[in-house]
């Protein structure tokens, strides 16, 4: 999907759910394949347009990494209509997908470098993507750390997955929650509370961020304390998401359309648009 001529861009292509994942009370994981035979074609923090027939479309970053081909995952909170009716869906479901929409994270500038991952809550869904391919593409990269934060431990997603990375000798991995329970016995705060665990390069340093509007102007706060430029931090505006197409005006802020220029900005192109963050 690749090569999109501009009717695809309104037309979408039919896939089908061949796995369902039950990640949380709220969130799913669907896997799923295009049944034209293409990969999906995306890039680490682009989105898709996902059509429930007869009940509408929403767009849904892409969570899987460009380098596992076949079949694409997409994580879903249940939050409207067109989230509910896909989860209320079972493998062997058909749903339509437009896109891949965006510009995705910057990988070509990334290599080489050492990168600071620092995800909160279900801004991982994206995140995920870019860090997939990161370490299927390990010897491409230099230090690998990953700050995740939720709001407790029942929210914290893809547990398995987070208890792979922290067992790796090539990552450096914290997590936190900001409210615990009986059995919870890591570290207890926001996400900025794990920053003073972790020595940076700052030269030689891109961070990565996605989560709630709320985190953004903390996590900016610590990333530039430690000195990392504004050209090297990139966050994700895809909550702004509608339509992708840069139609509905639903992105816009000021004259910049997110779908059309994003999700995924550096700080620097976006420290002087204050409605952004």
């Amino acid at each position: 999907m690749t090569d999109q001529g501009i009717s695809s861009l309104y037309q979408p292509t039919l896939a089908e759910i061949v796995k369902i994942e039950q990640l949380t009370e709220r969130e799913k994981l669907f896997t799923l394949y295009l049944k034209d035979g293409h990969d999906l074609g995306h890039k680490a923090g682009q989105f898709v347009e996902v059509s429930v027939f007869g009940i509408g479309e929403a767009p849904i970053s892409v969570t899987s990494s460009p380098t596992r081909n076949g079949t694409f995952e997409l994580c879903v909170r249940e939050v409207g209509d067109v989230t509910r009716a896909l989860h209320r869906m079972e493998p062997g479901s058909t749903v339509g997908i437009r896109g891949p929409f965006g510009n995705g994270f910057p990988m070509e500038k990334m290599r080489g470098k050492d990168l600071l991952f620092a995800p909160g809550g279900i801004g991982l869904f994206p995140l995920r993507s870019v860090i997939q391919q990161v370490l299927d593409e390990r010897e491409s990269f230099g230090r690998v750390i990953i700050l995740y934060g939720a709001r407790n431990p029942s929210e914290l997603l893809f547990k398995d997955e987070l208890a792979q990375w922290e067992a790796r000798d090539d990552v450096e991995f914290h997590v936190t929650v900001d409210r615990g329970d009986e059995s919870w016995t890591g570290n207890v705060g926001v996400i900025t509370t794990l920053f003073p665990k972790v020595t940076i390069n700052p030269r030689n340093t891109v961070a990565l961020t996605v989560g709630p509007p709320v985190m953004y102007r903390f996590v900016l706060m610590e990333l530039l304390s430690k000195g990392i430029q504004d050209g090297n931090i990139f966050l994700s505006l895809e909550r702004r998401m509608k339509c992708g197409l840069g139609k509905c005006g639903h992105c816009q802020i000021n004259n910049v359309y997110v779908c059309q220029k994003g999700p995924v900005f550096s700080y620097a192109q976006l420290k002087d648009l204050p409605e952004a963050i």
